[in-house]
């Protein structure tokens, strides 16, 4: 792993770092590139611009590893909330939520979880969009897996996230290759033996997008780098699949050019948009999958402390 990504993802459980980012004058000004807000309305203005210019969005409310039942329940109330108020608005259509599931009480107890974004799900299925949901560090890919079945029973359209740096994925995407999925290379510190490094990772996604575009399923390319994104566009062609039968993913705050580019292409773009006050690990992990990115940040602290 890159030095400075195994320093990153440190500092993303160090408690004083957290401090010293949260509390510095100027980091809400540079989180602003990364995150849409932190309240409802703020999710809610964000997908309205991004949706006019020709992009779709996925939301995801900030907030993982929960301690409680209570706050697993506060976080299934932000996203009913938050579907609720995109309906009004008239932009399901365009706009669908991402679930984090330790942040609906997966460590908590499966069960739980299970029962929460069951919750959520049915929220969003009458409002008219669809979940999906994110994957998480490794120890917590079996029992999303299971929680996907589940939910899958009555929501088929539920998403599921596969990442490019575990070993075991293209398994997976294998076996999933019939339905909605969402390829990422993957953004937590994972152990040599579950996880790819460098090169394999990217030698990975590839397999992975050959597994998903030869399937009858809606798969959706999470990625930033501009080889990769040819690559999924030859092998779409190679498969014969026409744009919206599939679709590219990007964070919200990156490359934005690059993703007004491909809708004026007629692809289908999907926008990540995270909000909510829970943002540092959120960030850390921003910082990881792209290193150069801290230097825009350290930037920002350092004129403005």
């Amino acid at each position: 792993m890159h030095p400075l990504r195994t320093l990153i993802l440190a500092a993303a459980g160090n408690d004083a770092i957290r401090r010293l980012v949260a509390t510095a004058p100027v980091s809400r000004d540079v989180v602003r590139r990364f995150v849409a807000g932190e309240r409802t309305a703020d999710a809610v203005r964000v997908t309205r611009e991004i949706a006019a210019s020709g992009r779709w969005v996925t939301l995801d409310h900030l907030g993982e590893d929960v301690a409680d039942e209570a706050q697993a329940d506060q976080n299934v109330r932000a996203y009913t909330e938050l579907l609720d108020a995109l309906h009004a608005e008239g932009l399901t259509a365009r706009a669908e939520v991402s679930v984090k599931l330790t942040a609906v009480g997966q460590k908590l107890d499966e069960r739980l979880a299970l029962d929460n974004a069951s919750r959520v799900c049915a929220a969003a299925e009458q409002c008219g969009t669809t979940v999906t949901l994110d994957m998480e560090d490794h120890t917590t890919t079996e029992s999303t897996l299971r929680v996907l079945r589940e939910l899958r029973r009555t929501w088929p359209s539920t998403g599921a996230v596969l990442q490019s740096y575990l070993r075991r994925t293209l398994a997976d995407c294998e076996a999933l290759a019939g339905s909605r999925v969402r390829l990422v290379k993957g953004a937590y510190a994972e152990p040599e033996p579950v996880a790819f490094d460098g090169r394999e990772v990217d030698l990975n996604y590839v397999r992975c997008v050959n597994a998903l575009l030869s399937g009858d399923g809606y798969p959706m390319f999470a990625t930033h780098d501009p080889r990769l994104v040819r690559i999924v566009a030859e092998r779409a062609r190679w498969y014969d699949r026409r744009p919206g039968t599939y679709e590219y993913q990007m964070l919200f705050g990156v490359r934005q050019d690059e993703q007004r580019r491909l809708a004026r292409e007629g692809e289908t773009v999907r926008v990540y948009v995270p909000y909510g006050s829970q943002w540092y690990g959120y960030l850390m992990r921003r910082l990881a999958e792209r290193p150069a990115n801290t230097t825009f940040f350290a930037r920002a602290l350092v004129s403005h402390s």
